[in-house]
């Protein structure tokens, strides 16, 4: 989560992943999360090309 930009390290909490494909695909997030096509993914998930990404952190 560091890698990413220092405030991630002390206080991330995990990360919301959607596949650019299934985005595109559904057409909104709320449409990939209703498909259950979002992922939740922790501090040591390797980032994919395509991953769209919401990361909830609390410093």
């Amino acid at each position: 989560a560091g890698v990413i930009h220092t405030d991630f390290e002390k206080g991330f909490i995990r990360a919301e992943v959607i596949g650019y494909e299934d985005y595109v695909a559904f057409g909104s997030e709320t449409k990939v999360k209703e498909a259950g096509k979002m992922r939740v993914e922790g501090k040591n998930y390797i980032v994919k090309d395509g991953d769209v990404m919401h990361f909830l952190f609390n410093v």
